[in-house]
């Protein structure tokens, strides 16, 4: 060996360090060789427990000769002040990652890339340990580090796995709970990263990856073929946005559970949607600035416990949803920031690869390679901790080029267009993907734009994901109910316009965290007039988002009028409970959402224009508004709304048929805190000469829901 060989051993920087550390044929012996600095003595122990003296080659790297090459052998090392280290050898084991993963990954076809890439704990040709691979294909040299080597990565160095860019090292004897980082060689020197598919994090501010093995044992068995069997677009969907960290201070994975259910099982919605739960540096980012991808943030507990809520959320009947972030991430220089030294995942046009308005990097989704990290990141969540959908953030921004630039700040695609046509690629393959491979579940886009097809298969050309978020709607309706009850009239078609384009696309109604926060003001302060009229207005406001086509997500806090805005700082104010008023929207979401599960006119025609028919929509004197939902098998629902703030007597109300009409619902029930204008729970309809119509009652601000009447209810 030369003297260059050596140094570069000693400080852990040669590319291919098996090739001279380990067992080697040297004539008829066997050279082992091992770097111990500091060391007094070292000696190899063979596996009959023979001990073989080595000599020191010069750097601190040491070699002992054997008559025949040995089938095991640990290295005895002894230091000057009288302390031992013995250990098995890193470099005596053939690679334990295949050639077919490699070549799956440099193809960006592997789709369980978690379980190939980072630190996995395995047992390799007999040995327990981990493996611990990156990819890093413009480094010079990689090593790992962690709490098992005192943090000195020259005991270390990796192997390169050739063309595919990704380092490989086997660690006997390195336990889950191991923390670690890599180091790697780039033009500026060495630098310490994160890694990118570490499956467990240190909590934050500490940056360090950690070892993960799952014990977690999955419950939910009858859920998850449940799910397989059922068509989320024509089922009942009433979702409820939770914060994990504020919904209740104090709360994580393991403690949460037990509240959360309760709550669910009160209020009656279908599904918990989380924000970001990857790992995120900056609390106040919410989790929308993400560094860790496949690990669970661990402010809130470890990954097992973030499974166990979720199979408890499953064994209680609540589906799961997750938001995604793959539209950017922080520039932070510990994680995916010029990983390698290059713009390895980010893209290297800085008008392509930087976020003008979030200070955050574009992942470069024309490489394939970043492509496969993204699309195995969507698996990884749906199938390693059962979320039944994902909420995909900011799709708006990754499908246009000039998405918040100004002109020659952004340069056009091949045909000279605006899209993005890597980025539209990559989320064609995303959802095709998710869905080909999980039944059931749901992609669902957050996209502001008239973008076509967003819903649409992607077999036809569309992006394939299972709904989108109706931002119009959001817009629009809200706009409306702030306004002044008198001037409502004479901007009627901002609560009408949304039935315009309401089956273009598979839509959900969101009024999530993003309109209660950032001086918004919550829902109830969003309305006009005194506390009565505030809520008044939100309940009114809420009956008929429950009546729209489309799924609904409702914000924490918003169930109940919570009236101060959102913190991701503290939890929510759940003392406003006491109050007899909020105690009543509470109750009126909670029958909503009864209503809404059993009623399939409600839901099973979401995305169908039959599902839905206009009674009267352009009452603009009354600010009141009139359809019908309907069902697949005949059934129906009568929506009424009345916008403004008194109430219409005697309104003569169109039905599709004569007979008795049940009132499944008056928001302005006293049970829910309102005046009790209404119709004593039922109203007749009555045959003439154009049609069945009922004289009805309705309510200030008031939303109603009639249903015919069942025989026996006659």
């Amino acid at each position: 060996m030369h003297a260059a060989d050596l140094e570069r051993l000693a400080a852990g920087a040669d590319p291919e360090p098996h090739a001279f550390l380990g067992a080697h044929e040297l004539g008829r012996e066997t050279a082992v060789r091992a770097v111990r600095h500091l060391a007094e003595s070292v000696s190899v122990l063979d596996e009959a427990g023979d001990s073989h003296v080595a000599e020191h080659l010069g750097h601190g790297v040491w070699q002992a000769l054997l008559p025949a090459r040995p089938k095991s052998y640990r290295v005895l090392t002894v230091y000057s002040d009288g302390s031992t280290w013995e250990a098995d050898d890193p470099y005596r084991f053939t690679p334990a990652v295949g050639e077919l993963a490699l070549h799956l990954w440099r193809e960006g076809r592997l789709e369980e890339a978690w379980n190939e890439l980072g630190a996995r704990v395995l047992e390799h040709e007999g040995v327990a340990g981990t493996r611990f691979t990156v990819w890093a294909p413009n480094a010079h040299a990689v090593r790992v580090k962690g709490s098992f080597n005192d943090w000195n990565g020259v005991l270390h160095p990796m192997r390169t796995m050739g063309s595919s860019g990704v380092w490989e090292l086997f660690v006997p004897a390195v336990a889950a709970g191991t923390l670690y980082k890599f180091e790697l060689l780039t033009d500026e020197g060495w630098t310490d990263r994160a890694d990118p598919f570490a499956r467990r994090t240190e909590v934050p501010p500490s940056t360090a990856s950690v070892v993960d093995e799952s014990a977690h044992e999955w419950g939910d068995d009858e859920w998850m073929r449940g799910r397989a069997a059922t068509n989320p677009h024509e089922s009942a969907m009433s979702v409820y946005e939770v914060h994990l960290g504020s919904w209740r201070e104090g709360l994580g994975y393991a403690t949460i559970a037990d509240e959360l259910i309760a709550h669910l099982d009160e209020t009656g919605f279908t599904h918990v949607e989380f924000m970001p739960l990857a790992e995120h540096p900056y609390g106040p980012s919410w989790g929308y600035q993400v560094t860790g991808y496949y690990a669970p943030t661990a402010r809130w507990g470890s990954p097992d416990e973030l499974k166990e809520l979720i199979d408890r959320l499953h064994r209680a009947g609540y589906g799961v949803l997750l938001d995604w972030v793959p539209a950017h991430f922080p520039k932070d220089a510990w994680a995916l920031a010029r990983f390698d030294g290059t713009h390895l995942f980010e893209h290297p046009d800085p008008n392509r690869g930087e976020h003008p308005d979030w200070g955050t990097l574009i992942f470069d989704y024309g490489r394939r390679e970043v492509r496969n990290f993204l699309v195995a990141n969507a698996l990884y969540w749906l199938e390693e901790f059962h979320i039944d959908g994902l909420r995909v953030d900011a799709v708006a921004s990754m499908l246009y080029l000039d998405y918040s630039r100004e002109d020659g700040q952004w340069t056009p695609n091949q045909h000279g267009g605006r899209e993005n046509l890597e980025a539209i690629d990559f989320l064609k393959e995303a959802t095709a993907t998710a869905y080909r491979r999980n039944p059931g579940s749901i992609m669902i886009a957050e996209e502001s734009t008239s973008f076509p097809g967003v819903t649409h298969p992607t077999s036809g050309g569309g992006l394939g994901f299972g709904a989108k978020w109706n931002m119009g709607w959001m817009h629009d309706s809200l706009q409306y109910m702030e306004r002044d009850p008198m001037h409502r009239s004479h901007h009627h078609g901002e609560i009408t316009f949304s039935f315009l384009y309401a089956f273009s696309e598979n839509y959900m109604l969101p009024i999530s965290h993003d309109e209660v926060v950032h001086g918004k003001g919550s829902l109830v302060s969003k309305m006009p007039g005194d506390h009565w009229q505030k809520l008044a207005n939100t309940r009114g406001y809420l009956t008929f988002m429950w009546a729209h086509p489309g799924k609904q997500l409702l914000f924490m806090g918003q169930e109940f009028g919570q009236m101060s805005e959102w913190s991701e700082a503290r939890g929510l104010d759940w003392w406003m409970l006491d109050q007899p008023s909020h105690a009543g929207l509470q109750r009126l979401v909670a029958s909503l959402n009864r209503i809404y599960r059993d009623t399939p006119a409600l839901w099973a025609r979401d995305n169908d224009p039959g599902g839905f028919s206009w009674i009267d929509g352009g009452n603009v004197s009354d600010s009141l508004i009139a359809f019908i939902r309907h069902d697949h098998d005949g059934g129906s629902v009568a929506c009424v709304h009345n916008f403004s703030g008194v109430p219409i007597e005697g309104y003569r109300l169109r039905l599709p048929h004569a007979g008795t009409w049940l009132e499944l619902l008056n928001s302005d029930a006293e049970e829910f805190g309102g005046s009790g204008v209404g119709n004593l729970g039922r109203v007749e309809a009555i045959e003439g000469d154009h049609g069945a119509v009922a004289t009805i009652r309705v309510p200030p601000f008031g939303g109603l829901m009639l249903k015919p009447a069942a025989p026996a209810d006659q």
